[in-house]
């Protein structure tokens, strides 16, 4: 299975209630955005964020049906985290189990746990994951044990791009913020977490050194 890189970039010209379109084919909503030179800074209910406008496809209306783009670039900006050497081997097997490549499952360990395999969220995600207890009883693992989180964790993964035609920009926002969200907005929902944590994961994919 190919996996399709993203880039999180938006488009000048302001209207309310509508849809960045990347070239990836990923949508994301926005009550309205602001063009400032080669910046456009998109605006949510919880917030703004600001990015480079050089890659959007347009904008569109909120009841628009796009059509699907399959590829785009990685923003390169700041370097992976430092990994354990027995850490990083065992999330890039996990990875290839499932036809994911290596660095995309190491760049969102790095975001969610920074490789810490006892790391706890506030929210109660368990390890290198950063699996909720709920979700790693649905996948048949204990989260504790770092074998087991990282299996299911990238097994997850791999079930989201599945779900979402291997737009790895939608799978990043189902991990995050659940899939539900991600169906009800027909796309990335307009939470500034989930818009900094997709951004997070695919400047550090780029970063990632390449593996056989």
């Amino acid at each position: 299975m190919k996996l399709t890189a993203l880039l999180l970039i938006f488009a000048c010209s302001a209207l309310a209630g509508e849809y960045a379109v990347l070239s990836s084919g990923a949508r994301l909503y926005a009550e309205r955005h602001e063009s400032d030179g080669g910046k456009v800074t998109l605006f949510t209910r919880t917030g703004s964020t600001e990015m480079d406008a050089s890659q959007v496809v347009r904008f569109e209306q909120e009841d628009y049906a796009p059509p699907q783009v399959e590829r785009a670039s990685v923003p390169a900006d700041p370097p992976p985290a430092v990994k354990p050497v027995g850490l990083a081997e065992l999330v890039d097997n996990a990875a290839r189990k499932y036809g994911l490549p290596p660095a995309f499952v190491r760049a969102v360990v790095a975001v969610e746990s920074g490789y810490r395999a006892n790391a706890v969220s506030p929210k109660g995600a368990i390890g290198l994951m950063q699996l909720m207890p709920a979700t790693a009883r649905e996948l048949g693992a204990d989260p504790n044990i770092p074998e087991q989180n990282v299996d299911a964790g990238a097994r997850y993964l791999r079930d989201l791009l599945l779900k979402y035609d291997n737009h790895a920009y939608h799978a990043l926002a189902a991990y995050n913020a659940g899939p539900g969200a991600v169906d009800k907005y027909r796309g990335v929902p307009p939470y500034r977490e989930t818009h900094d944590y997709i951004l997070n994961v695919l400047r550090n994919w780029q970063k990632q050194p390449p593996t056989d």
